[in-house]
């Protein structure tokens, strides 16, 4: 069985990435292994997901995967984009950061309102670093709905389910969530990048 170290501390991340590479991979996490919190200096979802990656894989000697992900929204050129998880202050809190997004967008129209969540993965391994990038289309609602998922989950629109993210249950979520389409990606490369 093939182990990937995931270099996140991000609960809802690590169980998204259990649930669509599926039990032939077995997921270990940041929050199994002790180590430090990885400074994110990059100014773009790559740099970021690279550096987590690499700095994994130069400290446990494996191979590592890394994500860097986030909203980005067109009426607001694309904030809070790399900034995502800790656009109101530097606690993480997913309820701040929607309020925040929510207020940034008052008065904006509905058709104004189109976003993507972003998710970019990196793989480092001796060689190189293996980048992939997903993406999922959608809109901000004027409110929150739905229990499930995370993050931004609660805000995020999506017209071809009409109902946000956080309305639908994980398996849906994970056929179309920008995670799924970075690992389908990775899974597509797979063979070559492990061979």
């Amino acid at each position: 069985m093939q182990t990937m170290i995931v270099a996140s501390k991000n609960q809802g991340k690590v169980k998204e990435f259990r649930n669509i590479l599926g039990p032939e991979i077995k997921i270990k996490s940041l929050l199994d292994i002790p180590f430090q919190d990885i400074a994110e200096t990059g100014t773009t979802f790559e740099e970021n997901a690279a550096l987590k990656a690499e700095a994994v894989y130069k400290e446990l000697d494996t191979a590592a995967i890394a994500d860097d992900s986030g909203l980005e929204i067109d009426a607001l050129q694309g904030r809070p984009g790399i900034y995502s998880a800790r656009y109101a202050g530097p606690d993480k809190d997913d309820d701040k950061n929607i309020e925040k997004v929510l207020e940034e967008l008052t008065g904006i129209p509905e058709e104004k309102r189109s976003a993507r969540f972003v998710c970019v993965i990196a793989v480092a391994m001796p060689e190189k670093t293996h980048i992939f990038r997903g993406t999922c289309e959608g809109r901000i609602a004027f409110s929150k709905t739905g229990q499930a998922g995370f993050g931004y989950d609660p805000i995020f629109y999506v017209p071809e389910k009409q109902a946000t993210m956080a309305e639908l249950s994980p398996e849906e979520k994970n056929k179309i969530s920008h995670r799924f389409h970075a690992l389908q990606q990775l899974q597509n490369e797979w063979s070559h990048i492990f061979s």
